[in-house]
């Protein structure tokens, strides 16, 4: 989703592009057809998240999860073969409470 469209269209509360997966990436995750492909996608997505300000974004969702709750969504159908599975794990590493 366009930056400009996430709130028009009344999907999410906010954007949040530092947990995303660059252009790059996201490209090698479309393409991957076979389980190697995809932990090549994983290994630089999980890069990626681990930048400081990507590695504070997280830890920072993982503190807020013992007080509120909250989604992160995506619009991939499966989030087995989406960048959310992996953050998700990125969270858990940090102590989040995911239901």
């Amino acid at each position: 989703m366009k930056k400009n469209e996430y709130a028009s269209k009344n999907f999410y509360d906010i954007w949040l592009p530092t947990l995303a997966p660059s252009a790059e990436v996201v490209k090698l995750a479309h393409r991957a057809g076979s389980e190697r492909e995809w932990d090549r996608f994983m290994k630089k997505y999980r890069a990626e998240m681990a930048t400081p300000e990507s590695r504070a974004t997280i830890e920072l969702l993982a503190a807020l999860s013992h007080q509120t709750d909250f989604s992160v969504g995506c619009y991939c159908a499966d989030e087995s073969r989406c960048h959310r599975s992996v953050l998700r794990a990125l969270l858990l590493a940090r102590g989040a409470k995911v239901m």
